[in-house]
């Protein structure tokens, strides 16, 4: 049975795979353009560092690179909720129903390809900001993994659970895109943590960008290990447990979804 099951979701992921392939320009775009941003931005995000004390050294990059990276990363929920809609578009969903495998299988092989696409994307991300705006990373790079694997699945996970909630492709898209503006500003991706205004800083641990953020400035900032990171690392597990119960609890294989064809 277990041989089964991969086998049918092994087969959903290369389909998956192939269609990536036959497309990069959406993967391409959101990760060229945090790097064009930080080009940008990256001698404000200099003299806000500065300014807040964060080091008295810091170029930019400390701020820019994980910020962009981590505002860019939420915008990947709309690919998620697009391959699932997609399906209803070309009418090909009842025929995944009809087939052997079971929703959970249909749900786990939309997870894997955009989970590896994000994964890919933070790491592009971050090595072109070290080669391109000379991010300093003053702790562990294994300490940025622990930060950034969760991150990626809990980005996906919000995607499953907006396929879960959403009827129309459209309210998908525009749920999206506004948590993942809302995500960047209350997370302390558009400006350091410390220089967030006073009203949001009540709501900004109520966000996973918010602990995202916390751990790459554990890291890069304050030359945090491991250890500085389990927390935000644990948080961002604790969404991605909670976005995955709201996915089981209200995704319905049977409900039609309106795609935009």
């Amino acid at each position: 049975m277990r041989d089964g099951a991969l086998t049918r979701i092994t087969a959903l992921v290369r389909q998956d795979v192939r269609l990536l392939l036959r497309d990069p320009a959406p993967l391409v775009v959101r990760t060229v353009m945090p790097l064009l941003i930080m080009g940008f931005m990256q001698p404000l995000f200099r003299a806000a560092l500065r300014a807040g004390g964060e080091a008295a050294d810091a170029n930019g990059a400390e701020q820019g690179v994980p910020g962009m990276a981590v505002m860019f990363l939420f915008f990947l929920v709309n690919v998620v909720g697009f391959a699932m809609f997609r399906e209803h578009g070309w009418n090909t969903w009842d025929r995944l129903r009809a087939s052997t495998a079971r929703p959970v299988e249909l749900l786990a092989a939309r997870i894997v390809v955009p989970l590896a696409a994000a994964v890919l994307q933070l790491a592009v991300i971050f090595g072109a900001g070290g080669a391109l705006f000379d991010l300093r990373v003053t702790g562990s790079y294994l300490a940025l993994v622990v930060v950034a694997l969760p991150l990626a699945l809990c980005v996906v996970m919000v995607g499953m659970a907006l396929v879960a909630l959403c009827r129309t492709i459209s309210q998908l898209s525009v749920i999206a895109n506004l948590l993942a503006l809302v995500f960047a500003g209350l997370g302390g991706a558009l400006t350091p943590q410390s220089a967030m205004p006073d009203w949001a800083e009540p709501f900004a641990p109520a966000v996973p960008s918010y602990w995202a953020m916390r751990g790459f400035n554990e890291v890069i900032l304050r030359g945090g290990g491991v250890a500085d990171v389990l927390l935000p690392a644990g948080v961002l597990c604790a969404f991605t447990a909670g976005l995955t119960v709201v996915t089981l609890v209200f995704f319905r294989a049977d409900h039609r979804k309106l795609s935009w064809s």
